[in-house]
């Protein structure tokens, strides 16, 4: 995807600090980070949004959660964090290829929102 960011992070067209990489896989910090420790698991291939996964993905979705739990460890995260994995625009997405957010480093609420009342 010739406009999709992630895409040119991944590609090396634009720089970053990686955390790690590898074939199929890139995890930088945040740019906007909510927590001590937030940073992004991204897959290389081009997927959309969880809704937009197949699956002849699966294997690859296994692994960015297998990432994401190794660098969280890396990371300092040995008390916990959370993955945030939002899917379009309803969902919070804001770009739109597929990535996850890891964040910690901090106590987190057991509730992330209460939209019941909305």
């Amino acid at each position: 995807m010739s406009d999709c960011i992630f895409c040119k992070l991944a590609s090396g067209e634009f720089p970053t600090t990686k955390l790690y990489e590898d074939d199929e896989v890139l995890v930088f910090n945040d740019l906007h980070p909510v927590a001590p420790v937030h940073f992004l698991v991204v897959p290389k291939l081009h997927i959309e949004s969880m809704a937009h996964a197949e699956v002849q993905h699966q294997t690859l979705l296994g692994k960015l959660m297998l990432v994401a739990a190794r660098v969280a460890a890396e990371q300092g995260l040995a008390q916990g964090f959370r993955t945030i994995i939002n899917t379009g625009a309803g969902g919070g997405q804001s770009v739109f290829h597929l990535h996850l957010h890891v964040i910690g480093g901090a106590p987190l609420p057991t509730k992330i929102v209460d939209l019941s009342t909305h």
